[in-house]
């Protein structure tokens, strides 16, 4: 008769290795072993430099002498270097056990980096294997961080012109109704394989600058292609120029940063860290427009007016942020002027708070 066992069995390390080895050359496994060895000199090598970068910390922040550091790292050097020897010392007696024995051996739960531990489900009929799924764990060799990690940049704040010949005070522009707006992605790549203090930030964002004049006044072109100020015929409930922008921004970041240690992976971590950056951007303008609201025979009127106002095509600047984890004092400065050709030439100034999510 018949009969459908359904069933759950887990194999042991033993029956893996036994049923693999012996269908390999045991040379390949032998060279494979060679490889692990150095692996295991960088390894330790690495963790002692970590390890030595977390006393200088503390011995800078002064929470230990010059004395308790030197014994702090004598120590650490010792264990490494006998972390290396007993580690290179099991795979030199993995790698005689598999010459002697031309490839076939017991494994050892401890220290074969080969292991696996499987479960199998399947089905049987009138005993014989009809269908079967197999699932295996093994482990993780150590990975070091990422070089390069991204985040998606929001940043708002006060926006204004520095005029040439006029102080920023003598702007005619109002200073808490002149806003601007960035929000965009960028990308962060450590500069040195080995440290993470020195990082390089690139991305691409969208800039909104708005500019709200005093006293009544909105912007026009007049006969000579020059944009200015006057006053407008009708009282104005609002005047504000936008200007909307595609740059892409270049900075240089500074700053220390927390080692995470796990048991398969070592992080870099700039959570509650303080950080700086300078650098720049360069785009282009997408567009600019004037909005106006005011009342003209009892109704109210909102006038969008998209032209152009002669403003420069091409935009870029100086930026620079300093801060700690996700929060950041931004400043930028457009180099270019915000109308070209201008009798008196104007360039864009903004502060704000800026955050990496």
């Amino acid at each position: 008769m018949r009969t459908i066992t359904i069933y759950l069995l887990a194999l042991a390390t033993f029956f893996v290795v036994q049923n693999t080895i012996a269908q390999e050359d045991y040379k390949e496994k032998v060279t494979d072993l060679q490889q692990q060895k150095e692996k295991i000199t960088e390894q330790e090598k690495e963790a002692l430099k970590f390890e030595v970068e977390e006393i200088n910390k503390r011995l800078s922040n002064g929470q230990i002498t010059t004395e308790e550091a030197d014994s702090l790292k004598k120590g650490a050097a010792e264990k490494r270097a006998l972390n290396i020897a007993d580690r290179t010392a099991i795979i030199n007696t993995r790698i005689a056990l598999l010459e002697r024995n031309e490839g076939i051996l017991m494994p050892d739960v401890e220290t074969d980096p080969a292991r696996a531990t499987q479960i199998r489900i399947g089905i049987d009929i009138d005993g014989k294997p009809a269908e079967e799924y197999i699932f295996s764990r093994k482990n993780k060799e150590l990975k070091y961080d990422h070089r390069t990690h991204s985040d998606f940049v929001l940043a708002v704040g006060l926006n204004n012109a520095i005029i040439d010949g006029q102080s920023l005070e003598d702007t005619p522009y109002k200073v808490g109704g002149s806003r601007f707006f960035e929000m965009g992605w960028q990308w962060r790549t450590r500069v040195f394989q080995n440290s993470n203090f020195l990082r390089f930030n690139y991305g691409v964002s969208f800039q909104f600058n708005g500019l709200k004049p005093k006293d009544n006044q909105y912007f026009v072109t007049d006969a000579s292609g020059q944009t200015v100020l006057e006053d407008f015929a009708l009282p104005l409930d609002k005047s504000k120029l936008r200007m909307d922008n595609l740059v892409f921004p270049l900075h240089f970041e500074f700053g220390p940063s927390k080692n995470k240690k796990t048991e398969n992976t070592i992080r870099y971590s700039l959570q509650n860290q303080f950080r700086m950056g300078v650098g720049g951007y360069g785009g282009f303008n997408l567009g600019t427009q004037q909005k106006l609201k005011y009342e003209r025979d009892g109704e109210n009127v909102k006038d969008k007016l998209k032209r152009g106002y002669n403003t420069s095509d091409f935009v870029y600047g100086l930026s620079a942020y300093a801060g700690f984890d996700g929060v950041l004092l931004y400043v930028k400065y457009d180099l270019n002027p915000i109308f070209k050709d201008a009798t008196v030439e104007q360039r864009n100034i903004s502060l704000g708070l800026r955050f990496d999510l």
